[in-house]
């Protein structure tokens, strides 16, 4: 597969089961913050799981005592897109490079699972969100870092995600005030799904991703397609529309036959990717 050989500075990535990718942020000593070069690495990393058909789930984790601190306070981060320009331009090439992490994630076609270690802020915090499932260790500890360092707490798509996640109230408490959720609270909140011992972390994330990989390559695409595009519908009907023309479109590959001749014969199914 591509993605078995990527080799980075500041990201790694592997094939740690059939049809699962270990995505792991790999600056421990500065807690997996965002310099240049590992926004750089991430997109292309995610850009390199997305086109390799043999990739099934993402699972996105951090090495060391953190998940990811944010953006790095001390070297930051440059586009390079942004060079000879004015102050202003020269920002918002930047600010649009971190910011294309979330999109990145929502659109690939295949889950992306964060197993959450240790601290998850500002950006790191917005890598998780953008995640379709998250998975937190005893460790793990969230806040809007941004409103902390005399910035809006709004910021690489966190107020559009966490008000959809945790509702409201939680999102309103968390940006106006950069409190650090820990991790028994974000499990009550639903931040996260699970709360699982540190060492076992990785394990329950690749437990989740081998359940995602037994099912239909299409219907987990259609699934996430839709999920995240009803974020944005605005009435039940449309939802509706939406999920009938995707149920019809799903049944001409040749899965729905497949499962039903599986459960008949009591054997597990042998989805294609057709």
């Amino acid at each position: 597969p591509i993605s078995e050989d990527l080799t980075m500075e500041c990201v790694r990535t592997e094939r740690v089961r059939d049809g699962i990718d270990l995505v792991t942020l790999d600056r421990p000593d500065r807690l997996n913050a965002m310099n240049t070069a590992l926004v750089t690495e991430l997109d292309e990393a995610l850009r390199t799981c997305a086109e390799d058909d043999t990739c099934r789930v993402v699972v996105l984790t951090g090495a060391g005592r953190a998940f990811c601190a944010g953006l790095d306070l001390v070297e930051g981060a440059v586009s390079p897109r942004g060079a000879g320009r004015g102050r202003t331009q020269a920002g918002l090439h930047t600010q649009q490079m971190i910011a294309a992490l979330v999109p990145r994630l929502r659109g690939m076609r295949k889950p992306v699972i964060a197993a959450v270690n240790g601290a998850a802020s500002g950006g790191g915090l917005a890598l998780a969100l953008a995640c379709d499932i998250r998975i937190g260790g005893r460790s793990s500890r969230f806040n809007v870092a941004f409103v902390k360092i005399g910035l809006s707490g709004c910021d690489i798509g966190v107020s559009w995600l966490l008000p959809r996640i945790v509702g409201t109230g939680p999102a309103f408490h968390m940006m106006l005030t950069g409190h650090m959720v820990e991790a028994e609270e974000a499990e009550r909140m639903g931040l996260i799904t699970r709360l699982v011992a540190d060492d076992a972390l990785l394990d329950a994330a690749l437990a989740e991703a081998e359940l995602i990989v037994g099912n239909s390559p299409f219907g987990v695409w259609m699934t996430k397609e839709v999920m995240w595009s009803q974020l944005e519908v605005g009435s039940l009907q449309a939802g509706i529309d939406l999920e009938n023309r995707t149920q019809i479109l799903s049944s001409f590959t040749g899965d729905l036959v497949e499962a039903m001749a599986a459960f008949a014969e009591k054997r597990p199914a042998r989805f294609g990717d057709a």
